[in-house]
């Protein structure tokens, strides 16, 4: 940094007149530590990119990442009006992101909206997340059988040796199940609610109908929970913010679903990944009985959201050599910023524990409150499939998998393996009083439940 500049003569030209990169190609998609490295190389810790159509500011550097997503000077907005450029009216109305950022949950909120909405999700995921409460243990002990259902209709359909694809028959059903159950009564046997946030994660050509249905059902379930609570995730937030509103509960129930379903998905598909690939010290920690190590590993090497949700900057702030105006859009990215050497230096290949400091889960005041959800239901679905399958191996080489990428997450469209089961049938869960007064369900010896079997009949469908 020039110290002898003011602030207001950035020394380069704005944002809009920068000649940008194109975030979303080929490398990108395929070998991303090329294309943040090369990222690196040409412009340090902070890059313009475009972001399908819309000039913003990558930032790619571990620490200037940290300090944004800390945001201890108050310099950040994760308000849309904050932007300038959509206060103006430039922001293309047909962006594939606009929805995004204009959706009106938490997750683009300030000040005291943020606070009185995150406390609503802190005190409604508690319950879930706290493992003595025995919403938690039922919660572990549904997901358990869902991931034996998902596997025994998987090895019917291939038998006791054959080819799966992971992605789309175990990783990616198997959190939108847990959401049904996170939303309680009505919407748990909801096949075509699950359906529809299969459609609109895989972004096909039915996607905006599919979203629409889904916002309906979800908007259903949350007025049913303000006039008739239940044992569920909105009710509990209800509780613990007596005047959330309907519209305000549909709209976070609306991001949960997506969360939920596809970080989590991809955080399970991405686990999966890395041990059979064998080359971050992943598969070393599974085998060493660290399932929740093995996670963390993955998570630090490949980030389910390569790049976080936009903020703005509320005041023109200078990041390495740019200055980012008032107003300007920015992306940060733990998957680059995990790639930094003053990242990838604190910790040791030989070390036995990997680095707690990734930013995989964020940090600061929009820190994701589910972490602890995600990590159990992918600790779940990792340690059952390694227990139900002698043998997994890759059905592809390591650089020929097909990822499925967009400016904010990075997963796999498929994971084809070819396996082997081991012997015997699923083993009964290891407490089955650990659900309090609720009696477990053993998997069924005779096959998976109709709801695991009409899921994975209707995602078939739902494919292009």
């Amino acid at each position: 940094m020039d110290s002898q500049r003011s602030p207001a003569e950035p020394g380069h030209p704005p944002l809009a007149a920068l000649a940008v990169q194109p975030l979303l190609n080929r490398d990108y998609e395929s070998r991303p530590a090329v294309f943040y490295e090369r990222l690196r190389a040409e412009y340090g810790p902070v890059a313009p990119v475009d972001v399908l159509g819309v000039p913003a500011w990558l930032v790619i550097g571990y620490s200037q990442t940290l300090d944004i997503l800390r945001d201890t000077r108050g310099i950040w907005s994760r308000r849309v009006d904050a932007w300038r450029a959509y206060r103006e009216g430039a922001v293309p109305a047909d962006w594939p992101m606009r929805p995004v950022v204009e959706a009106g949950n938490s997750g683009f909120r300030d000040g005291a909206n943020s606070t009185r909405l995150r406390g609503a999700w802190s005190e409604g995921l508690r319950p879930f997340q706290d493992r003595s409460m025995p919403e938690a243990k039922a919660l572990e002990l549904a997901a358990r059988r869902y991931a034996d259902e998902l596997i025994t209709e998987l090895a019917e359909s291939g038998g006791r040796t054959g080819w799966a694809d992971l992605s789309a028959q175990y990783a990616r059903p198997l959190p939108l199940m847990v959401i049904g159950r996170l939303l309680g009564d009505g919407a748990d046997g909801d096949d075509e609610l699950i359906i529809d946030l299969w459609r609109v994660m895989d972004a096909g050509p039915d996607a905006q109908e599919a979203s629409d249905r889904l916002t309906a059902r979800v908007a259903g379930v949350c007025e049913a929970r303000t006039g008739n609570p239940g044992a569920d995730l909105p009710s509990y937030m209800l509780a613990a913010v007596p005047d959330l509103t309907a519209e305000e509960l549909t709209r976070e129930m609306a991001m949960m679903t997506g969360l939920v379903g596809d970080v989590t998905g991809t955080l399970i598909c991405n686990t999966i990944t890395e041990v059979l690939i064998g080359e971050t010290g992943t598969r070393d920690s599974l085998s060493a009985g660290m399932i929740q190590e093995a996670i963390n590993r993955a998570a630090a090497a490949n980030p389910p959201m390569a790049n976080l949700a936009f903020r703005w900057a509320k005041a023109d702030v200078r990041v390495g050599r740019f200055q980012i105006a008032a107003g300007d859009p920015v992306l940060v990215s733990p998957a680059a910023a995990h790639l930094d050497p003053a990242f990838t230096r604190t910790s040791s290949p030989d070390s036995i524990y990997s680095s707690r400091a990734h930013l995989a889960w964020g940090a600061g005041p929009h820190a994701c409150l589910g972490r602890d959800l995600a990590t159990t239901v992918t600790t779940i679905a990792v340690e059952r499939l390694f227990e139900r399958f002698s043998a997994l191996r890759l059905a592809l080489p390591a650089d020929q998998l097909p990822w499925r990428s967009s400016p904010l997450m990075r997963g796999l469209r498929s994971l084809p393996v070819t396996y082997e089961l081991a012997d015997g049938p699923p083993e009964p869960p290891a407490d089955p009083a650990a659900a309090g007064d609720e009696e477990p369900e053993p998997p069924s010896r005779d096959g998976p439940s109709p709801l695991a079997r009409r899921v994975l009949r209707m995602m078939r469908r739902a494919q292009p």
